[in-house]
C-alpha cells in the first residue's frame, strides 16, 4: 500500500496535511526566499515523525528581509472544511535577542487565525490558535532552512488564512471560545481520511476547556438527543455538558487521566443501551446490540418466547420499551440494564472515579437512572 494512502471501510483513501503542516511548509519556503532570492517552485519540510514531505508553493514575494508564501490545504479525502484554503506565512528578519529555539523564532496569527479567548485549552489566552506542534514545527523547519543557508539570526513568522474567518463558523471553534478565524493544528502532520482521532483530540480539547471551571465533576452525553433532554428535561445549562460522540470509552479514559472524580453519564436508549453489553463505542459499524440486551435481559425476568422474538425484530429501542408495558417485570428489565450498564461504565472508569447515567426513551416515559444520578442532576442545576 502506498504510504500516502490508507485503508478505511474497505476503500482506500487518500491521506492529507494538516493546517499545521501547510504552515510549516509556507514558512520554511518563506525563509528560503527571503535567504536566497530564488522562488521556489516547491519546497520540503519535516514532520515530526522525521520524514520528509513536500508541497507546492504559491503566492510568493520575496525580499531580503521579508518573504511570504503560501501552500494550498490538501484534506486528502478526508472531509475536511479546511481543504483548498491558502495557509500563507510572512517570514522576516528580526534583531531581538534570544537565548532558544523558542526564543528565536517567534510566532503570531494573522487574518483568518483564531484568537483563544477562554482558558482550558493547549494555547494561553490571547494568543494566536495555533497549537504546540504546529508551532514546534514551524521553528524547526524554519531553523534548518535558516542554518543551512547560513543565516543564524531570530526570525519572526507570522502565519495567516484568508477566508478562515468564514470557514472557522463550520468548525467547534467559537464553543472552544477561539474566536475570529480557524486553528493551525495536527499532532503528526498528516490527516488521516475519515480518522477518527480528530474527532477524539476535539472531545479531549473540551474535556480540557471544561475541566478550568470543574476539575472533578463532569457531564457527558452523545449527541443531540442526549442535549436537549439536558436542557429542555432537567434545565441543566448546556455549556455545562460535554459532547462525546460514540467514543465512550476513549472518553471514560481521557476523563480519569484528567483527573475527574464524578461522571454523569446521559443519553438516549439507542446508544447507552449498548454500554450495558459493554460496548464502548456506540457507533453501528462497531456493534449493535440493544435489542439483544433487551430482550436477553426480559427473557431472565420472565418473558415468553412470543415476548423475546417480538423484541428481536424491533428496529428502535422505544419500540422494544412499548412492547414491554404492562408487563409485571418490565420496571425489573429497566433496571437491569442500568445496572449492567453500570457495571460495564465504572470498570472503564476506574476505581475511585463516581460514574452516574441517566437513559430515556424518545417520549420521555420510560426514564432510568442509576441510584447516585438525581443527586449529580442536583449539583449540576
Amino acid at each position: 500500500m502506498d504510504k500516502d494512502y490508507a485503508v478505511v471501510g474497505g476503500k482506500k483513501l487518500k491521506q492529507g496535511y494538516t493546517t499545521g503542516s501547510c504552515a510549516a511548509a509556507a514558512a520554511a519556503a518563506s525563509c528560503q526566499m527571503m535567504l536566497t532570492g530564488v522562488i521556489p517552485p516547491s519546497v520540503s519540510f519535516v514532520l515530526p515523525s522525521g520524514e520528509t514531505a513536500e508541497m507546492e508553493v504559491f503566492d510568493p514575494k520575496p525580499g531580503e528581509t521579508c518573504a511570504s508564501c503560501s501552500v494550498v490545504k490538501d484534506g486528502g479525502d478526508d472531509p475536511d472544511v479546511t481543504t483548498g484554503l491558502k495557509i500563507f506565512a510572512e517570514v522576516s528578519k528580526s534583531d531581538h535577542a534570544f537565548s532558544s529555539l523558542d526564543e528565536r523564532v517567534t510566532i503570531e496569527g494573522g487574518q483568518g487565525v483564531g484568537r483563544v479567548t477562554e482558558e482550558g485549552l493547549q494555547i494561553p489566552v490571547g494568543e494566536a490558535a495555533i497549537n504546540p506542534v504546529p508551532r514546534r514545527m514551524i521553528r524547526e523547519n524554519v531553523t534548518r532552512v535558516a542554518d543551512q543557508l547560513g543565516y543564524h539570526g531570530a526570525l519572526r513568522v507570522v502565519i495567516s488564512v484568508p477566508g478562515g474567518e468564514e470557514v472557522a463558523k463550520k468548525t467547534f471553534n467559537s464553543r472552544l471560545g477561539i474566536l475570529g478565524g480557524i486553528s493551525i493544528i495536527g499532532t503528526t502532520g498528516i490527516v488521516e481520511p475519515m480518522s477518527q482521532k480528530a474527532l477524539v483530540e476535539t472531545i479531549k480539547t473540551f474535556v480540557d476547556k471544561y475541566r478550568v471551571k470543574d476539575p472533578e465533576t463532569i457531564l457527558i452525553t452523545p449527541g443531540n438527543y442526549g442535549a436537549d433532554f439536558i436542557r429542555e428535561y432537567l434545565g441543566i445549562d448546556l455549556e455545562r455538558a460535554v459532547q462525546i460522540s460514540n467514543f465512550v470509552g476513549e472518553s471514560l479514559d481521557y476523563i480519569r487521566y484528567r483527573g475527574f472524580k464524578r461522571i454523569l453519564f446521559i443519553g438516549h436508549t439507542g446508544k447507552l443501551i449498548k454500554t450495558a453489553a459493554g460496548v464502548m463505542n456506540t457507533h453501528s459499524s462497531y456493534a449493535d446490540c440493544r435489542m439483544e440486551i433487551i430482550a436477553a435481559l426480559s427473557a431472565a425476568r420472565g418473558a415468553d418466547s412470543d415476548k423475546v422474538r417480538a423484541i428481536l425484530k424491533c428496529v428502535t429501542t422505544d419500540k422494544a420499551f412499548d412492547i414491554l408495558k404492562g408487563e409485571e417485570y418490565f420496571e425489573q428489565v429497566k433496571k437491569d440494564i442500568v445496572d449492567r450498564a453500570m457495571f460495564h461504565l465504572r470498570s472503564r472508569a476506574g476505581d475511585g472515579i463516581q460514574v452516574e447515567t441517566v437513559m430515556f426513551t424518545t417520549d420521555r416515559t420510560n426514564i432510568m437512572m442509576s441510584d447516585g444520578a438525581e443527586d449529580l442532576i442536583a449539583y449540576f442545576k
